[in-house]
């Protein structure tokens, strides 16, 4: 890890990293977010085979995941564009009230892709609560975190 912040230049202004010099490896990155709904919620959408009135809430998150995770680069200030090789979104029941929300991205590049998995691991959750909130507002997107990424300087995996 860097003991410094890499998006501020040497007067301490926001500035993109140049990765100009570096070379492109194959980048692969995982994020998980955590996701609290409730018996009550988990039980009504088991049972209507995970519809909701907007549609069906997994389909409509994954697509939500992966079309957010392409748009990083416009979202995310100092993020570089990146042309994803792929991207999946997966969804899981955890138990009984939680789903866990897995977004993996890969690319060949001169930067990690990061960002990408964790925004579409964010914006599938925001759509599950956007789909779901009729039935609760006791909703919660309790953790969103990187889980594994390889290529680049560091892998790194969550050790849990």
């Amino acid at each position: 890890m860097s003991d410094s912040f890499t998006h501020l230049d040497a007067d301490g202004k926001p500035s993109m990293v140049d990765v100009g010099q570096k070379k492109v490896t194959h980048r692969i990155a995982k994020a998980r977010a955590v996701m609290y709904l409730g018996k009550e919620v988990m039980e009504k959408l088991q049972g209507s085979d995970w519809n909701a009135p907007k549609g069906s809430v997994f389909q409509t998150a994954v697509i939500a995941g992966v079309m957010a995770a392409k748009k990083t680069g416009d979202l995310i200030p100092l993020c570089h564009p990146l042309g994803m090789d792929n991207c999946q979104v997966d969804i899981q029941i955890k138990d009984e009230d939680h789903l866990e929300i897995y977004c993996t991205a890969s690319v060949n590049a001169k930067t990690g892709i990061e960002m990408e998995a964790l925004t579409g691991a964010s914006v599938a959750a925001l759509t599950v609560y956007d789909m779901c909130k009729a039935l609760s507002h006791h909703l919660i997107i309790k953790e969103i975190r990187l889980v594994e990424k390889t290529g680049g300087k560091k892998d790194f995996k969550l050790e849990e």
